[in-house]
């Protein structure tokens, strides 16, 4: 072989090497086209969080937590955004009709993605296809409490006191707190005139001046003023007692009534067609908060909250579940639209 020949044949093996090299890159490169712009790189800016209830709800204390938590795990900043009115629903309109970029998420509840349909004729929005399920954050029982004013010492007393009233009420700025009391009220006998606010702090502000007789609402918001001893608590409203407030009975054991149970719970989506890969790193980032001991500390060991996050299917499969027993509770309390 000539000196000519051996240096034609090192060029061809160079060529061969270098397409395929090519061809790795661009097979590498297919994988990285396939995602949609602003995937690869995810989160790049600061990220909105919906909250569809007032400033120091107990949705907007689990977005907090989260939000501060999966900050650090995702490199940006998840803003949060306080959206109330409308019993949740119009925070949830306005997540549901945004970007599908990854860049709003809505911390919802059982109001807003299980129980609408059941209380509301207009609905703005369909829970079931204009929403991502990304995963479920917790849950927490509600307090049933009255205005220090009232005579009632328990729930059982409250009962009869009722009984001899026309001119008792309660108040409800969510779907869970409104449902919850209603269906006591149905299943006990019972009856007081409804009081809708806005904003469930302005709610417990209205129960601890006597304006309204009773505030049915989570831990999270009941907790600190019942510790505080400035509203009277009567018993939860899950099947057990709460480890944070053992002494408080449960509505069965309270009344001697059998299958009372309602209890409140919050979820992140996005809006609908979010790319699978946004909805994965989020999840992921809502699972490495969920570790985190100070979120512990803050929902878990002071507030009661149950926290257990989910893959976006079980969260999907939760939500049709939860709109059947709402609807089912909100006949039984015989709730008719709005």
């Amino acid at each position: 072989m000539t000196r000519a020949d051996g240096m034609a044949r090192r060029a061809a093996r160079g060529v061969t090497r270098s397409r395929f090299l090519a061809g790795l890159l661009a097979l590498a490169g297919l994988g990285f086209a396939s995602l949609p712009a602003g995937a690869q790189a995810y989160p790049t800016r600061p990220i909105r969080a919906i909250v569809p209830f007032a400033a120091g709800s107990a949705t907007d204390i689990v977005a907090r937590a989260f939000g501060d938590r999966m900050s650090q795990a995702l490199g940006q900043p998840i803003v949060i955004e306080n959206r109330p009115g409308a019993n949740g629903l119009i925070g949830a309109d306005a997540a549901a009709k945004a970007q599908p970029d990854g860049y709003t998420i809505l911390i919802g509840t059982n109001s807003t993605n299980a129980a609408a349909p059941a209380l509301f004729n207009n609905v703005p929005f369909d829970m079931f296809k204009d929403f991502q399920p990304v995963s479920f954050l917790c849950s927490v029982p509600l307090i049933v409490a009255v205005s220090n004013a009232v005579p009632a010492r328990t729930l059982g007393e409250l009962i009869q006191y009722a009984r001899t009233r026309n001119d008792l009420t309660f108040a409800s700025a969510s779907a869970s707190q409104r449902v919850s009391t209603e269906m006591l009220l149905a299943m006990t006998g019972i009856k007081m005139t409804h009081v809708p606010y806005r904003q469930g702090p302005t709610a417990m502000q209205d129960l601890i001046a006597n304006r309204v007789t009773l505030f049915t609402a989570d831990l999270g918001v009941m907790l600190p003023q019942v510790r505080a001893s400035t509203v009277r608590a009567l018993a939860v409203t899950s099947a057990a007692r709460s480890p944070q407030v053992p002494d408080l009975p449960t509505v069965d054991e309270a009344t001697g009534l059998k299958g009372y149970e309602l209890i409140a719970w919050f979820a992140m989506f996005t809006p609908a067609n979010v790319p699978p890969e946004v909805v994965a790193k989020l999840n992921d980032a809502v699972r490495e908060a969920a570790k985190s001991p100070e979120l512990q500390a803050a929902l878990t060991a002071a507030l009661g909250m149950l926290v257990e996050p989910s893959s976006p299917e079980e969260l999907a499969t939760r939500v049709r579940e939860e709109a059947a027993k709402w609807l089912q509770a909100a006949t039984v309390a015989g709730i008719e639209k709005q």
